[in-house]
């Protein structure tokens, strides 16, 4: 089995709450959300970001305003809709409730099953 695709997947998992809980904030640029992303030790790439939001915005969770730039191109700024606020909140709590899950199952190294370790024949 390979260690570095379980960890890529299980990444993959909580990629789309980590994006809403920074746009979650206020209205963001897609290279903020990068920045942040690399400064959690979450690194995301463009072409893994992009498709994600405009994925986002199609389903009506997000929505994007232009600003113009002086210094280049006019910026696409994203937030979250009042659909995108309540799907985030449904994320959240289960979020929570899976790390919880995840806390109580592993930690302190102890075992949760009843099954004796040295006889798995029970």
């Amino acid at each position: 089995m390979n260690i570095e695709n379980t960890q890529s997947q299980m990444r993959k998992g909580v990629l789309e709450f980590c994006i809403l809980s920074i746009i979650k904030r206020g209205e963001v640029y897609p290279s903020d959300i990068i920045d942040e992303m690399k400064s959690a030790n979450l690194n995301i790439l463009e072409g893994t970001l992009y498709p994600l939001l405009t994925r986002l915005k199609n389903a009506d969770l997000l929505t994007y305003r232009w600003v113009e730039s002086t210094g280049g191109p006019p910026r696409k700024y994203f937030s979250l809709t009042e659909k995108g606020a309540a799907f985030y909140r449904e994320l959240e709590a289960t979020w929570n409730e899976l790390a919880n899950a995840v806390q109580t199952l592993t930690k302190n190294g102890q075992t949760v099953s009843r099954v004796d370790p040295n006889n798995f024949n029970q």
